[in-house]
């Protein structure tokens, strides 16, 4: 592969255009866009980009992204988006992969390679008398792209469970608080279940890859919700350190933000705490045609500050 290509990702935090919300769309158009256009990305994977609807479809549409493409690049790049239970955009948490290449394939995996586990809650209230599914929270974005030489590259556009504690019934007084720590603990097992289940179906479809390619060209972008050393990313990079077997090392995914300094290398700012949530996993082939890693993270604040005039306790 001798064409020079940029891939990026970009969390879009509930990108949407419903009435009332502040900031309004044209607030954060405003702001976002110099930073998407900044990207000069190829292939640009996005994630929570939020659906509306529009009379006339029976489907939702992005509408609220195409206002934030329009005059630029990306307004005519190829797309593949998520789809919902209704074969459309879902109303929040859409994955969308903008590509100046075409897009050979596209799909998604959502329970297609790991089944639901099933679970009976514990302290829910009522209790439950029967298990339930543990479904992921959103599917797995995958695109086999035709990036020239004759060579396609597997691109996946994921975003993972957040490591916060899964609903539970009965068991929440307010949306971040918990009525005992019991029901807080069996709810973070479960986000803990789901962002597992999703790294590992992750792996297996990157693993289908290189059933069909031993040297395929691998990338798996989005926001994890986790560091290196977690294990939703650990399942995910399959490092030999991890499988013991150095003939499965070509199969290992290569964290590309490796290559910057340690003060450069974060995503999130989170009471202080600066964390690489968002990653770009390269295959060893397609690693070692690998240039240069960027983090646009000079404008970050910290997120608790959001959290907390949004979400006050309630006093008396």
């Amino acid at each position: 592969m001798s064409t020079v290509l940029r891939i990026a990702s970009f969390n879009l935090e509930n990108l949407d255009d419903k009435p009332g919300r502040e900031p309004d769309l044209a607030t954060r158009i405003a702001i976002l866009r110099p930073q998407i256009e900044r990207l000069r990305a190829d292939i640009l994977c996005l994630q929570e980009v939020n659906g509306q609807h529009v009379a006339g479809h029976k489907s939702r549409r992005l509408t609220a992204l195409a206002a934030l493409l329009d005059g630029t690049p990306y307004r005519d790049f190829q797309r593949s988006v998520s789809e919902g239970v209704h074969h459309g955009p879902m109303d929040v948490h859409n994955l969308v992969i903008l590509s100046r290449f075409p897009i050979l394939e596209a799909r998604q995996y959502l329970h297609d390679l790991v089944e639901a586990p099933r679970f009976r809650t514990l302290t829910a209230d009522p209790p439950t008398s029967e298990a339930q599914p543990v479904v992921w929270d959103r599917p797995i974005l995958y695109a086999r792209l035709d990036v020239g030489d004759g060579r396609g590259l597997d691109l996946f556009n994921v975003h993972f469970r957040a490591p916060l504690a899964a609903f539970i019934p009965g068991q929440k007084s307010q949306p971040f608080a918990w009525k005992s720590v019991a029901g807080w603990a069996e709810g973070y097992y479960l986000a803990a279940m789901k962002r597992s289940g999703q790294a590992l179906e992750t792996r297996l479809a990157i693993e289908s890859c290189f059933e069909r390619d031993d040297g395929a060209l691998v990338c798996v972008a989005g926001d994890f919700n986790a560091g290196l050393d977690e294990m939703p990313l650990r399942i995910v990079v399959g490092a030999e350190e991890d499988t013991g077997s150095g003939d499965l090392a070509g199969h290992g995914l290569v964290p590309l933000e490796l290559s910057l300094s340690a003060d450069r290398r974060h995503s999130v700012i989170h009471h202080g705490r600066r964390q690489m949530l968002d990653h770009i996993l390269a295959s060893r082939n397609l690693a070692g045609r690998f240039r240069r890693f960027e983090a646009h993270n000079e404008a970050l604040g910290d997120e608790l500050v959001g959290y907390l005039s949004c979400y006050r306790p309630l006093s008396g």
